[in-house]
């Protein structure tokens, strides 16, 4: 049952969809048979890995699956004893790179921000020397190369002088024979060398004929001359071939012999793939994280879009989806959703369906935050037409047939949750509810109330029910489905059924566990608005659409007297006034949110006036200011005239001293005073802090007080290091507050002080990459980093320029890397990198 309600709720579509976010093969073929987890806790863990997933894609550009391949086939064929090819092992190496990039790129975040994906890669195996035995000995093709071993090598040489020697006879043949030739080229039939000669000349070369062509007039003749040549060549081929498999034999070893590191590593990496493929799936619908909620809490579902209407629309130009709002209770059991054909009922169901197995599967909501719904171990349901020509089955038929299945799946599942059901919080607080307990046209209801029991223990299951009772005649239907719903209400934790017996929409007003839902129809345009309605019951609107299109008045009214006869007149008159109060009630609340948003804007401008008048006095005081210190100026140059005539004639000095401080006591008048410097107490960081190095781009852990020196131990990742006061910060910015000392008295001048030691180049810490691959340079690197201090000269050459860029990408992202610098001239220049540990 649960398989057929995966399929009635197009999940595999969902899957399909979710499977072209994958970055590998095995990602998306996990993707397309996705099942969700049978447990609370296994469904939070996938939404844990979904969310730091979803961290990673909007902050660090995600995951990088590069290099990796579905490598399974050819590690469980090694496993038994099978030889794979170099294609197969270059797979396999690129592999080891790429998941060894991704548990660097997992691991070189904050451990805070990741604790989940760092754990299921804390057991990643790479085998970094197996990646490196491949790469020796397989090139970029899979083929093996020379240096794979001294005997291939010299095979290898050998066959490249016998070829050389076979081509220079032929060579000499051709131009002695040249008018035998139909052409003047050297050819190959099999692994033979052969001549292209006319078929009158064949006698004048004499040798082996090989093959002719379609019309007879050429033969392909191998001279006598090069025939043991050519056995020789064919031997040495042999002899090539024997010696690749044991090459790959000794790889294909290599290989089973780390089976089970290889089995998890795929494993692992596909958990990662489909993690960052439902990150990727959930961000692009626009979804939020679910939360589990406890039994005594609300269902919340605001604003909740079908993922599969949001993949129409964007990809297939389909029309705008219209969300639906849930908020429930936990009292209520069944929901009853009315109203016309083609309104969205059918759509209600499946998107509440898709929305509980995508938060199981670990994916977000296409809904508002908070969401938050419950963890449901069952979902079951019975929706379309499951009539059968070739079984004997009815639409009826079928009906009960899978509603059987549902009964019996809720029985295997009896006693599964936790005694308490749900109940729909309306969007009116003035519910529907009271309304109609008023109307005395209920009153006379041939099903009488049956009270909720007090110790009922329904299944933790979800079931979605499409037309219950239809296909049959009406009044044994609408019968049926009142035992059926009241039924599950004791058996299931949450049913949603839709209906157009207008009976099931009174067992709300006998039964707390009851609650109705609506489609809304506009009238006036004969068509639905696919909006979902609470509290109030649906009507049908069959008579109004009728006259619309144009159906006889006469039959219509008819219809209407016989209604009126049925007494539901009065009903739909109820529910009419009931709509109607619903859509002033929307009109006011549109009304009020118009207003706030007004207001808003109001506050807005009102706040842009005060940000420029406080601009604008700022300008006026900086252009007092200037005006006061230019009128200081010139009152200075008059004292200079002053002092100059003073100097020239019999005045004296101190008339013009006196003049001087006139004019400075005018400037200090004049000039506001200067506010002294706002001071910041300083930061000082504890034992336990997360601070943030700017100079490593680390964020780390303090793991001792400052000493004497103002110095600091810290740790992140793996290392520990110890930095100044002067180079960490607060994780807001703060700058750590430094004593200041005072100055030693310096008893050497300055222009003797002594630099600091330059850094020296020696053998032991100069590597050499060139004729390296990128993929074996870094392993060398990481060696030689963990092992160097100070500095590390690395020798790369020029060549491509490959080597040298893959060497400075991987110094930008090495933690214990300060900075990097080309060689001095005498030292290679830029052929030659200078790394700063």
């Amino acid at each position: 049952m649960h398989d057929e309600t995966l399929d009635l709720l197009e999940w595999p579509r969902l899957c399909q969809h979710l499977s072209t976010f994958a970055a590998t093969k095995m990602g998306a073929l996990t993707a397309q048979a996705l099942k969700a987890p049978g447990s609370q806790a296994a469904s939070g863990a996938l939404l844990a890995q979904t969310e730091e997933a979803s961290w990673l894609e909007q902050h660090n550009n995600g995951l990088n699956f590069g290099g990796i391949r579905d490598i399974g086939a050819a590690v469980e064929r090694a496993h038994r004893q099978g030889l794979l090819s170099g294609e197969e092992l270059l797979a396999i190496a690129t592999t080891l790179s790429g998941a060894r990039q991704l548990r660097r790129t997992i691991d070189g975040q904050p451990p805070e921000d990741l604790p989940v994906l760092q754990e299921l890669v804390a057991d990643l195996r790479t085998h970094p020397d197996l990646e490196q035995q491949i790469y020796h000995c397989i090139d970029d093709r899979g083929d093996v190369t020379d240096r794979a071993s001294p005997k291939l090598g010299g095979i290898r040489d050998r066959l490249k002088a016998l070829r050389q020697d076979i081509q220079q006879r032929l060579q000499r043949i051709l131009q002695r024979q040249a008018g035998a030739m139909q052409e003047p080229l050297i050819t190959q039939r099999g692994d033979r060398f052969v001549l292209p000669v006319k078929a009158p000349q064949k006698d004048a070369v004499p040798g082996i004929v090989h093959d002719a062509s379609a019309s007879g007039a050429t033969l392909y003749i191998e001279p006598q001359a090069v025939v043991e040549l050519g056995n020789r060549l064919r031997q040495l081929l042999r002899q090539e071939k024997t010696e690749e498999e044991v090459i790959l034999r000794q790889l294909s070893d290599a290989v089973a012999e780390v089976y089970a590191d290889l089995t998890a590593l795929l494993a692992i990496v596909t958990e990662l793939d489909l993690a960052h493929a439902r990150a990727r799936y959930s961000l692009w619908l626009g979804g939020n994280p679910p939360r589990f909620i406890e039994p005594h809490e609300q269902t919340t579902l605001r604003q909740l879009r079908h993922p599969l209407l949001v993949w129409q629309q964007r990809h297939e130009q389909g029309p705008e989806v219209v969300p639906i709002n849930l908020l429930i209770r936990p009292d209520l059991r069944v929901v009853a959703i009315t109203g016309p054909n083609t309104g969205g009922k059918t759509v209600t169901l499946k998107t509440l369906g898709l929305a509980v197995l995508m938060a199981r599967a670990g994916l977000y909501i296409p809904a508002r935050e908070p969401v938050e719904l419950p963890w449901f171990g069952q979902v079951l349901a019975d929706i379309g037409d499951e009539q059968s020509i070739e079984q004997s089955l009815s639409t009826f038929s079928g009906h009960i047939r899978r509603i059987g299945r549902i009964l019996a799946a809720l029985g295997d599942g009896e006693g599964e949750g936790d005694g308490e059901g749900f109940e729909l919080v309306p969007d009116d607080p003035t519910a529907a509810s009271d309304s109609l307990k008023d109307q005395g046209s209920l009153s006379s209801s041939p099903h009488p109330p049956i009270p909720p029991s007090p110790h009922s223990s329904p299944a933790n299951a979800l079931v979605l029910l499409d037309e219950v009772g239809a296909g049959t005649d009406p009044s044994e239907g609408t019968a049926l489905a009142i035992a059926l719903l009241r039924h599950l209400a004791e058996r299931a934790r949450l049913t949603m059924a839709t209906t157009h017996y207008g009976e099931l929409k009174a067992l709300k007003y006998q039964d707390s566990r009851f609650e109705n839902a609506s489609v809304e129809f506009d009238e006036a345009t004969l068509s639905p608005t696919y909006r979902l309605l609470w509290g109030i019951p649906g009507r049908s609107n069959a008579l109004a659409i009728a006259r619309r299109l144009g159906l006889d008045a006469a039959v219509v009214d008819d219809a209407t007297a016989l209604m009126a006869l049925g007494s539901q007149d009065d009903v739909n008159q109820v529910i009419a006034g009931l709509e109607a109060q619903r859509r002033d009630q929307e009109d006011r609340s549109q009304a009020a949110a118009d207003l706030l948003v007004a207001t808003e804007k109001l506050h807005d401008e009102v706040q842009r006036k005060a940000d420029l008048l406080r601009d604008r006095e700022q300008e006026l005081k900086l252009q007092q200011q200037a005006a006061v210190q230019q009128a200081i100026a010139e009152a200075k140059r008059d004292i200079a005239k002053v002092i100059r005539r003073l100097q020239q004639g019999d005045a004296t000095a101190q008339d013009a001293q006196r003049a001087t401080a006139a004019v400075d006591a005018i400037a200090q008048s004049h000039l506001p005073a200067a506010a002294p410097a706002a001071t910041k107490p300083g930061y000082r960081p504890a034992v336990g802090d997360r601070v943030r190095i700017p100079s490593l781009g680390q964020t780390a852990e303090v793991l001792t007080a400052p000493d004497d020196d103002h110095r600091i131990t810290v740790r992140f990742g793996l290392m520990k290091t110890t930095v100044g006061l002067a180079d960490i910060e607060s994780l807001r910015g703060e700058k750590a507050e430094v004593p200041v000392k005072a100055k030693p008295v310096d008893t050497v001048p300055a222009a003797q002080a002594a630099p600091p030691a330059p850094a020296i180049r020696t053998s032991r810490n100069t590597i050499d990459l060139r004729g390296m691959r990128v993929a074996e340079s870094e392993a060398v690197l990481e060696e030689a980093i963990a092992q160097g201090s100070g500095a590390l000269w690395i020798i790369h050459g020029h060549g491509t320029g490959k080597l040298r860029a893959g060497v400075h990408d991987f110094l930008k992202r090495h933690p214990q890397i300060q900075r990097f610098e080309p060689a001095a001239q005498a030292d290679g220049g830029t052929g030659v990198t200078v790394a700063y540990l």
